[in-house]
């Protein structure tokens, strides 16, 4: 199974600049979305269909324009969950999780910590989105958590780590509860295959970023750790170019 995670930056945007081609060239079995910027009412889901991609779930925030997730997948899920049942999660959109017979896929969008309120708002998330999957895990043990954390873990995912110590995204608070949310039992499934440095998946627009490399990896396929013997490759794809983020890949058997 082949599983991909892209924050498209505004799906419609994404398919103006190639979007579906380069979906139906990358042929993922499932793909996770984050911030779609979108009402499913918005979008010709034809489009979607004629690419290989019959089944395909929405879950929009409740502010037009804004956040959003969606998970697109050629066969049908067992069960989908919209949300997490809690409201301030759920009105921004952050959370869609598709339920197949041999694991849980989750398209997940964490928010950003752009002022002091937002960055509240990011760690109250946090916490309680841990919660929500120390309870989950016990029910759904195979969990894959695809999406945008808004973090960068460790020096090596972040190409100026002395510089942005005391930015949201690389900030000490950020960086702890990610390598908690991991050891709680999730694999890093890019570094389960891959301890090289200079691998991002995310590039300001400012200052040729992407074109010198100067990125922050922030998007994650966290892989629950009863799946790590059917974990195959992971890889970053920064060929992709709809965005200011890449996708990134994670294939396990089935």
């Amino acid at each position: 199974m082949k599983i991909i995670s892209y924050n498209v930056n505004g799906i419609r945007a994404a398919i103006n600049k190639g979007f579906l081609d380069w979906l139906q060239s990358a042929d993922p079995d499932v793909i996770c979305l984050q911030e779609i910027k979108a009402n499913k009412e918005q979008l010709d889901l034809s489009v979607f269909e004629n690419v290989g991609y019959p089944y395909h779930y929405w879950y929009s925030a409740e502010k037009k324009g804004y956040s959003g997730v969606a998970i697109l997948s050629k066969t049908q899920p067992n069960s989908v969950t919209y949300g997490t049942g809690i409201d301030y999660m759920d009105a921004e959109g952050r959370n869609l999780r598709a339920d197949f017979d041999t694991c849980s896929i989750m398209s997940l969008y964490l928010p950003s910590g752009t002022n002091i309120a937002r960055l509240e708002h990011k760690l109250t998330y946090m916490a309680d989105f841990q919660k929500y999957i120390n309870a989950l895990k016990h029910e759904v043990p195979n969990l894959i958590i695809c999406g945008d954390y808004n973090i960068c873990h460790e020096a090596i995912d972040i190409h100026d780590p002395i510089r942005n110590a005391k930015v949201s995204g690389f900030l000490p608070v950020e960086r702890e509860w990610i390598g908690e949310f991991i050891d709680s039992g999730f694999i890093d499934s890019f570094r389960f295959f891959n301890k090289e440095p200079h691998n991002y998946s995310w590039w300001s627009y400012r200052a040729n970023a992407r074109a010198n490399n100067k990125g922050w990896r922030i998007d994650y396929n966290m892989v629950a750790k009863p799946l790590q013997e059917k974990l195959k490759r992971a890889v970053i794809l920064p060929e992709a170019k709809h965005s200011d983020h890449c996708p990134i890949l994670v294939e396990i058997e089935d």
